[in-house]
């Protein structure tokens, strides 16, 4: 006959068996590794432009406004220098390159630069007072008393075929010595597109502001100037109604 166990022991039996079961219980579940803080990429400083460097759109510093100046100096209009290549500044880099003769990208490299440096720039082919209007070279010039005062990029008729009114046209800038007859001092809205401030000479031919003036003729026939500058053409009085428009 066995013995009872007195209360609150246990048998061997059954307390082997326990142990078992908690030994399997308590097993611990492995910890994640700790989430990596991403370290943010540093934005690199700008190397700031030396002379001698090229200049592109977008970059700014001493460097730039000599630059600036520089064109000033020649004529090359681009606004007040500032240290901020903008897109004055582009024009006038482009009114520059279409003087020498070099690719028309309104960027500042090498033989740009060497172009500022030696001087270059167009001379009136007749003299007198007035505007003068290069088609060959895309230049808008200043003239007075012979004397070429302020160069501007321009693009002209790009001798392109356009329907107007359901008939064939050409779209050409015509050659010849003209007056400034009207001007409009707003947007012009025209059938073939909005003239900004337009200075007409040559029946609906204009010398007007534009959003695009590229380096190349793109225009139905007038002469395209940047806003600015057209601006600066109305504030400086520069092309008053009788004053004399040669297109060569």
């Amino acid at each position: 006959m066995g013995t009872t166990p007195p209360a609150g022991t246990t048998s061997p039996s059954t307390s082997t068996s326990r142990s078992t079961s908690t030994s399997a219980t308590a097993t611990p579940t492995p910890k994640a590794a700790p989430r990596q803080k991403s370290t943010p990429t540093p934005t690199p400083t700008p190397t700031a432009k030396k002379p001698g460097d090229s200049l592109n759109p977008g970059d700014s510093g001493a460097y730039v406004e000599t630059v600036q100046r520089q064109l000033s100096d020649l004529g090359y209009w681009n606004g007040i220098p500032d240290g901020q290549f903008g897109q004055l500044t582009v024009q006038a880099v482009m009114a520059l390159q279409k003087a020498a003769g070099l690719g028309r990208d309104g960027v500042f490299g090498p033989a740009t630069r060497r172009a500022l440096l030696a001087g270059v720039r167009p001379t009136s082919q007749v003299g007198g007072t007035g505007i003068e209007i290069d088609k060959a070279r895309q230049l808008l010039l200043v003239v007075r008393g012979g004397q070429v005062t302020m160069i501007l990029n321009t693009s002209t008729g790009s001798g392109q075929h356009y329907s107007y009114e359901g008939q064939d046209a050409v779209a050409l800038t015509p050659s010849g010595t003209f007056s400034v007859f009207r001007t409009v001092d707003h947007l012009d809205k025209g059938p073939l597109g909005d003239l900004w401030r337009p200075r007409y000479f040559n029946g609906g031919i204009a010398v007007h502001g534009a959003a695009a003036i590229p380096g190349y003729p793109a225009s139905h026939g007038c002469a395209r100037l940047s806003d600015a500058a057209m601006d600066m053409i109305w504030a400086d009085g520069l092309m008053p109604v009788g004053s004399r428009v040669v297109v060569y």
